[in-house]
């Protein structure tokens, strides 16, 4: 089945900050060798309770408007009943409601399939966490 389906482990640091992180390059290097010109599907999963993988526009000020949404739509405040770490953390909990932490994506001829200005994101607002793990699956 080693063939078939691979996986492999991505270690991602990202800091004290909230962030969204661009992984398409970990994405596309590791399926030029665990795809090798295939189709099938690129599974991207975050194993953590409070962070998410996003499909979006990076560069041009959408990774910043998604950040300035999600404290819109999730204040760090006081509001949350989950309150152990940083004031404001139970939101944390509730990003993976909005933004989930999967993504299943095409895979033609070995190569993610996406729109020009489309990017594979980890959206992390945790500042407590500063070490995350992306899981990256395919299926061929």
């Amino acid at each position: 089945m080693s063939d078939v389906f691979t996986t492999r482990v991505l270690n991602v640091a990202t800091g004290a900050t909230e962030k969204v992180v661009d992984i398409t390059g970990d994405c596309e290097s590791f399926l030029r060798e665990a795809a090798a010109g295939r189709d099938g599907l690129l599974n991207v999963f975050v194993p953590h309770a409070t962070a998410g993988i996003a499909v979006l526009e990076t560069g041009a000020g959408s990774d910043d408007d998604l950040l300035a949404a999600l404290h819109t739509l999730l204040p760090a405040d006081d509001r949350w009943q989950h309150r152990h770490g940083s004031p404001g953390h139970g939101r944390d909990h509730v990003l993976p409601a909005l933004v989930p932490p999967h993504a299943t994506l095409p895979v033609l001829g070995g190569r993610l399939e996406l729109g020009t200005w489309q990017s594979v994101c980890l959206v992390d607002t945790n500042k407590d966490n500063p070490q995350r793990k992306v899981r990256l699956s395919f299926l061929g």
